[in-house]
């Protein structure tokens, strides 16, 4: 149990591509306010925020970090990129996806590494409280992946031994989290084990139930949209690439509509204004970076007044 003068919570974040900073800047208000991060969960974007505050990089490094990332150099063209719409059409037939995705996963790898942290075994559990979880389930970090050739929502690590026979402990961080990032067209699927596994957000892009199996901290879940936009949202569809887009983020949204339609969700959840910003928007101003960072701050900062944990509890307990 928590004493108190304890503050922690588990963390769910959203993937949103470019949005990312929005979420560090979430965090970062949390961080301050003297919560501490149990256990994090993340899709996309999300994850890759996720494995970073899972390292314990000190926040205003990550802050410094993620402020200065040029999202141009996410878009990793192979030879065939360069003849142009032809070439692009070819890498979807022959590769499943526009771009490589292999500068962000060697990116993160050396971000990880300069922390100390290569394999989940890095981020495992030790403590009193995570010995009432199931072994596979202690693990700091949890990635949200989509395996599209079982047809399933993956949970890194949890799922790697009985899903692929392979051991937690021994598989890379950085590759969970690059499987969560193949945005469907834009990258290639990531490899594993002869499947295929795409963005997270196809089947959940928001799991904020994931660690509902206790009731002595909170759970806060991050999500990038304004609260009046993330229950309703019309998708342009008047020619084919916002009909592909529209198909991406009603994959992506359909899923989680049930939990956020919860009011015990919706109390519990930091809801960031993107300013409809696209999260494939790689040409993505240092403006927009900072506006995207101060509204994670802004509406953390005015969660943090209202949130009571105990209210929260009776809430959730109507609902069931």
């Amino acid at each position: 149990m928590l004493t108190m003068t304890e503050l922690a919570c588990d963390l769910v974040l959203e993937g949103g591509g470019v949005k990312g900073i929005g979420l560090v800047g979430a965090a970062e208000v949390l961080d301050k306010a003297g919560y501490s991060f149990r256990r994090i969960a993340g899709t996309s974007a999300g994850a890759i925020v996720g494995s970073l505050l899972a390292s314990r990089m000190p926040m205003d490094q990550l802050v410094e970090l993620m402020q200065t990332i040029d999202y141009t150099k996410f878009r990793d063209e192979n030879a065939l990129d360069h003849i142009g719409i032809v070439g692009k059409a070819a890498s979807l037939v022959f590769r499943r996806g526009i771009y490589q995705g292999d500068y962000l996963h060697q990116w993160l790898s050396r971000q990880l590494a300069e922390r100390g942290i290569h394999t989940f075994a890095d981020l495992k559990l030790t403590e009193a409280w995570a010995q009432k979880l199931p072994p596979e389930q202690r693990y700091k970090l949890v990635v949200i992946a989509s395996d599209i050739t079982q047809g399933r929502l993956i949970r890194f690590p949890w799922d790697y031994r009985k899903c692929y026979g392979l051991d937690p402990d021994t598989q890379p961080v950085a590759d969970a989290v690059r499987a969560s990032m193949s945005i469907p067209f834009f990258y290639k699927p990531f490899k594993l084990n002869r499947k295929l596994l795409v963005d997270g957000g196809m089947l959940s892009n928001f799991p904020i139930d994931l660690f509902d199996t206790t009731s002595d901290w909170p759970t806060f879940g991050l999500k990038l949209s304004a609260r009046s936009s993330a229950l309703t949202h019309a998708n342009p569809t008047s020619n084919t690439y916002e009909f592909v887009t529209a198909m991406l983020e009603t994959l992506t949204s359909a899923h989680d509509q049930m939990h956020i339609d919860s009011p015990s969700t919706q109390k519990r959840t930091i809801f960031i204004d993107t300013f409809d910003i696209k999260a494939t928007n790689f040409s993505i101003t240092p403006q927009q970076q900072r506006a995207l960072y101060q509204s994670g701050g802004t509406e953390a900062s005015a969660f943090i007044k209202t949130w009571d944990f105990a209210s929260w509890k009776k809430l959730a307990a109507a609902k069931n």
